[in-house]
């Protein structure tokens, strides 16, 4: 696996943490770029949309469109893998 498929299966995996700990699991996509920064993420508004989308794709989380922001809602799936308990290809399983 590459550097950058680790951090990129990393930030996944943070993404959905991060959504697991907001209000009503939903976090736009403004304020999830600026928590990975805090968490040393340093991916652009774009990099992260098109992560909310993969990760919309594969059934962790649903996405919906505000302007210029997408919303996304943590899905039961995505708090699975969010706390280990199912195991998705391109997502970091988090450590014990």
């Amino acid at each position: 696996m590459s550097y950058s498929d680790f951090l990129r299966r990393d930030m996944r995996l943070v993404i959905l943490r991060i959504l697991s700990e907001l209000p009503s699991y939903r976090g736009n996509s403004s304020v999830i770029a600026n928590l990975l920064h805090q968490l040393g993420h340093s991916w652009t508004r774009d990099q992260v949309k098109a992560e909310l989308r993969w990760l919309a794709e594969v059934g962790t989380l649903s996405v919906d469109e505000a302007g210029s922001v997408l919303v996304a809602t943590l899905a039961e799936r995505g708090q699975d893998a969010a706390e280990g308990r199912v195991t998705i290809d391109g997502i970091a399983r988090p450590r014990a």
